[in-house]
């Protein structure tokens, strides 16, 4: 049985047929892309070449127009009008610099003005002390004087700030001295001069007798009565007077006018050296307007009393300060100037 199945040929299986493509057909299929793209690449080449050629007649036209004389005259014009703004930008900024140092010249010209105004205001303070020692017109001086600082509001500007207010504090801690009030009761007395009596001219005061409680005067007859009225009449043609001390010196009416005139002399004088502060001669002066008129004029007179006591309260008034000097304001207003000047 093996050897029959050994004896009998195996059958192979059939094998599928293939039929050749033609390669003819093959090829055609390919050229026909190829010749596309051939075409394609040819026309983008040959389009730009025309653009190169157009490109480079523009180019070769433009160099021929910058060669030509009309561009040329553009071209110099072009460069005479940038030679003229580039001028123009240097005079500019000439000018800039020019105006720059200017407003520098204006502000520090101003630092200056103000600085100067400050400075006035601080001598003004100064001579009102020194000279007059008026001390509420060197406060408002001075007091100007930092109202301006404080406007200018430099760090600066600070130490002579500080020097004015320690000033300020001093003088707002004096006692007020009233010149004013003081001057007006001088010319009180000064107006009431004229009215003043003299005590040469002053009558003596008459006693009247003294009659007895239970007397009654007698009756008289009327020739008596004429009689003593004729002779009261005659009595009072010659008075004696009788004084208990010195006998008041004896005025001419001319004398008098002259001693009421030099009396006013002496009030004015007084009130001169008040307001010279010079208490020497403001006391001075009310000691003798004193004597005066007490040798002169009678004592016992209102108005005389009264002028009397004002002028003996007004002698004993303090007119004179010690007033503090303002040097550390002026040290410190020297000292800018000079910071100033070395700037």
């Amino acid at each position: 049985m093996n050897a029959e199945q050994s004896s009998t040929p195996a059958v192979e299986p059939e094998a599928p047929r293939v039929t050749p493509r033609r390669r003819g057909a093959q090829g055609a299929l390919w050229l026909v892309p190829a010749l596309l793209l051939g075409g394609v690449l040819a026309w983008h080449v040959v389009d730009s070449r025309r653009d190169i050629d157009s490109l480079r007649a523009d180019v070769n036209r433009r160099f021929a127009d910058l060669d030509s004389p009309a561009h040329k005259e553009m071209l110099a014009g072009l460069g005479e009008r940038i030679a003229a703004l580039e001028a123009r930008q240097e005079a500019s900024r000439d000018q800039e610099a020019a105006l720059q140092a200017l407003f520098q010249d204006v502000a520090s010209g101003r630092e200056a003005a103000d600085l100067l105004e400050i400075e006035r205001d601080v001598t003004l303070a100064a001579q009102q002390l020194q000279l007059a020692g008026d001390v509420p017109v060197a406060l408002l001086a001075l007091r100007a004087a930092d109202a301006q600082l404080a406007r200018l509001d430099k760090a600066s500007l600070l130490p002579l700030r500080k020097a004015l207010a320690a000033d300020i504090a001093r003088l707002d801690g004096l006692p007020r001295v009233d010149l004013a009030g003081t001057s007006l009761r001088l010319e009180e007395v000064l107006r009431g001069v004229d009215k003043f009596p003299f005590a040469a001219h002053a009558r003596p005061h008459e006693e009247a007798p003294v009659a007895a409680a239970d007397e009654t005067p007698p009756a008289l007859p009327w020739w008596r009565l004429a009689l003593a009225d004729a002779w009261q009449e005659v009595r009072n043609l010659i008075r004696i007077q009788r004084f208990d001390r010195d006998e008041a010196p004896l005025l001419a009416p001319e004398q008098g006018f002259f001693l009421r005139e030099n009396l006013k002399l002496r009030l004015l004088s007084a009130r001169l050296a008040l307001f010279a502060r010079d208490e020497a001669s403001f006391r001075n002066e009310l000691k003798e307007v004193q004597a005066w008129l007490g040798r002169y004029f009678a004592g016992d007179d209102r108005a005389v009393a009264a002028a009397q006591a004002q002028l003996k309260e007004l002698a004993a008034a303090d007119i004179v300060l010690e007033l503090p000097d303002l040097r550390a304001s002026q040290q410190a207003l020297a000292a800018l100037r000079e910071a100033g000047e070395k700037q």
